[in-house]
């Protein structure tokens, strides 16, 4: 692995841009959008896709500021955005990604024992295996800490019984992070948290098919699912803990923050930029502006707000130079980031006229049909990671130091 340590950050790019020349496929350029498919695992790695995400790997860039000791760079959050700017620049994007990038492995780093981070961080690094979350079931979403699946101590391991849903790609996933009960007389001090092999024999994954035709969710179930004692992350009970901090990476990581590129739009749907998309499906004005006034106006205010949460997640994330990960802020980032992405995703709708609304069929392009599909897709958006009044409440008690409010009968 490359030594990009230093606290130049002057040399340090110029010692980017040598390695991006060296090691960046000239094919990928044209085609960016096949790399942004794999770090979601969408498609795997193939051709010059797997060699690019094979050098991002062991130069430990996928994790940027993760401890070389694990397989990450090391780098500082400084120097993580040099680098940012710097793939920005020549168009490359980052294909290690999802859910062991963005919530679990900096949970894992946190809590973990050296005996587990050795085990799950570097394949993790290395983006050779994909993780999914077991947190909701069909009777505990918001209110999480109702949580009925079980782990009973078997002596030499955890038996789990018990039902998630709403498990991202539970189906097409190694391994998941697992809330279980493990004391049925307490609420949020009965619940532990669980690493299991979802290649164990008792565990079965449901796709369930959404409103925009895709199935990136799962009914997720455990039957006497034998999971090791060293699997447990963290103490016996204190799983609620750890969730909590989990939670704030997820939302930190759905909001988009912090992680945008340069130039980039919060909120982007497949197609190209929207005041170009508008000016193509609407029409522009003798002085070249987009015929459509109050259009116009409206598409002006996304962009300004667009701009000024990508502005906002950058300062969360400066703000943050002791690594110590995202705070309750990242309650106010989900929030905003929702409602930006779908305020997109509705402004790209409206202004395809009919051409927006089609599902399938020739009439319709491929940016007219993913528009249409990002639409409804989006609308899920202030739900996932926790409800969108679930995070005004964290927002009011954990930021603004608001007193709870009691019912009185």
């Amino acid at each position: 692995m490359a030594d990009f340590g230093g606290s130049d950050l002057d040399g340090f790019r110029a010692d980017v841009r040598e390695w991006l020349a060296a090691n960046y496929p000239a094919s990928l350029r044209a085609n960016p959008d096949a790399v942004t498919a794999v770090e979601q695992g969408a498609a795997e790695a193939e051709g010059d896709v797997a060699l690019w995400k094979q050098r991002m790997a062991e130069a430990g860039f996928g994790t940027p500021t993760w401890p070389k000791a694990y397989g990450g760079a090391g780098l500082s959050r400084q120097e993580a955005r040099v680098l940012g700017e710097e793939m920005a620049a020549v168009g490359a994007r980052n294909p290690i990604g999802g859910m062991g990038v963005i919530m679990f492995g900096p949970t894992l780093l946190e809590y973990g024992d050296e005996t587990q981070k050795q085990t799950h961080i570097p394949p993790i690094v290395k983006g050779e295996l994909r993780w999914c979350q077991g947190f909701s079931e069909p009777g505990a979403g918001s209110d999480l800490a109702s949580l009925q699946t079980k782990a009973v101590d078997r002596g030499d391991h955890w038996l789990v019984s018990g039902s998630k849903i709403w498990t991202s790609g539970a189906h097409l996933a190694d391994w998941c992070f697992c809330l279980v009960r493990t004391d049925s007389t307490k609420k949020h001090e009965g619940i532990s948290f669980l690493m299991i092999d979802m290649r164990s024999p008792g565990v079965e994954a449901r796709p369930i098919l959404l409103i925009n035709g895709t199935t990136p969710f799962c009914e997720t179930f455990f039957t006497d699912v034998k999971v090791p004692k060293e699997n447990l992350m963290g103490p016996l009970n204190g799983g609620w803990t750890i969730a909590k901090r989990l939670l704030q990476h997820e939302r930190q990581g759905i909001s988009g923050a912090g992680q945008l590129t340069p130039g980039a739009q919060a909120g982007a749907v497949p197609g190209p930029a929207l005041q170009d998309a508008a000016k193509a499906y609407v029409g522009v004005d003798e002085r070249g502006r987009l015929a459509d006034s109050d259009l116009r106006r409206r598409i002006t205010e996304h962009l300004m707000d667009a701009q000024a949460f990508q502005l906002t997640g950058l300062r969360a994330a400066v703000e943050n130079r002791s690594n110590s990960g995202p705070s309750a802020v990242s309650s106010v980032l989900k929030n905003v980031g929702s409602q930006v992405r779908q305020a997109r995703a509705e402004l790209t709708v409206e202004l395809m006229g009919h051409q927006g609304l089609g599902w399938e069929g020739g009439e319709y392009t491929a940016d007219e049909l993913g528009a249409t599909r990002a639409w409804l897709r989006g609308k899920s958006g202030t739900i996932a990671g926790g409800s969108q009044e679930v995070q005004y409440n964290i927002i009011s008690k954990r930021i603004l130091g608001l007193p709870e409010v009691t019912q009185k009968g």
